[in-house]
């Protein structure tokens, strides 16, 4: 058995035109978050900036000190600023160290 195919084609038809897009995609970043600590009456110098050495990524001695100073001198300090994920796990591993955080808040 052969099967024929037939498509009748009327002359007043016009070819289908794609609607223009009416949305546009926008792309934002992810928002960073940053780490802040805290001064306390409880935490040494030496435990501070041990703990920013140890916690957060790429942080040297000198830098650390240098934010530890901020935080005794100024009450706070942002140590870090970083996707959320990132910066919930730092922020974690500070506070079980003893360190005296604030809450996680948007860059």
């Amino acid at each position: 058995m052969t099967w024929v195919l037939t498509t009748a084609i009327s002359a007043s038809a016009s070819p289908t035109i794609a609607p223009e897009k009416t949305r546009q995609t926008t792309r934002q970043p992810y928002p960073n978050y940053k780490i802040i600590v805290l001064n306390d009456d409880f935490n040494t110098f030496q435990h501070v900036a041990e703990c920013l050495v140890k916690y957060i990524p790429g942080m040297g001695a000198d830098q650390a000190w240098n934010l530890t100073n901020q935080i005794h001198f100024e009450g706070q300090a942002t140590v870090w600023v970083g996707p959320l994920e990132q910066a919930e796990l730092y922020h974690t591993q500070l506070t079980r160290a003893g360190l005296t955080m604030a809450p996680l808040e948007r860059a």
